[in-house]
């Protein structure tokens, strides 16, 4: 199968989804955006449905990627920290600022892509007790709570008005009370 014919089903499917919601997106859509037939979509995936698996799968591997990079980088650890919490609120904002539709791509409870979301942050929550258990926190935080503390928090950021103007000083306070790093007005000027 080829990668990069996968990539434009998928990139079609996208621009449909955008568009049209799931539901309302036929495998003649995918193919119409694409400029192909439908028979020739189905050379890359069995349905509408694998099309929308597949499509959420990439989006939220691809901010993993990004989550993982952070956590690996030969940064301080509020940087690293803001870089895998920046992740996750990247991917929503994105999709919820392409379409209301595509955020459906980020909901736990769907039927076609909810394991993708719970196993997205799943992972996401593991990179932040990693991170944690390797920076060391505060007496009374395990590395595991402290990564839902951070979870809760992105979530909560998700619905605020200014969500990326709020990331950097929330990761300072967060380091400061998590860590037990001093937090710093001006650091969060830098990350964006």
């Amino acid at each position: 199968m080829g990668t990069d014919r996968l990539d434009e089903v998928l990139d079609a499917a996208y621009d449909c989804l955008t568009r049209y919601g799931v539901r309302r997106t036929t495998m003649d859509d995918i193919a119409s955006a694409m400029g192909v037939s439908r028979s020739a979509v189905y050379q890359y995936v069995r349905s509408k449905d694998d099309a929308f698996r597949r499509l959420a799968g990439r989006l939220h591997e691809q901010a993993l990627r990004r989550a993982r990079e952070a956590v690996t980088a030969d940064a301080p650890y509020v940087e690293r920290l803001h870089g895998v919490l920046a992740a996750k609120l990247d991917l929503v904002l994105q999709l919820a600022g392409d379409s209301p539709h595509a955020a459906e791509l980020l909901d736990e409870k769907a039927r076609l892509f909810g394991d993708i979301c719970t196993s997205f942050t799943a992972e996401l929550r593991d990179l932040l007790t990693a991170l944690f258990t390797e920076a060391g926190t505060v007496a009374g935080v395990e590395p595991a709570r402290a990564a839902d503390i951070c979870v809760a928090l992105v979530v909560g950021l998700e619905r605020a008005a200014d969500p990326r103007d709020l990331l950097a000083p929330a990761t300072d306070v967060l380091a400061a009370g998590l860590l037990g790093t001093p937090a710093t007005a001006d650091s969060g000027s830098t990350r964006h």
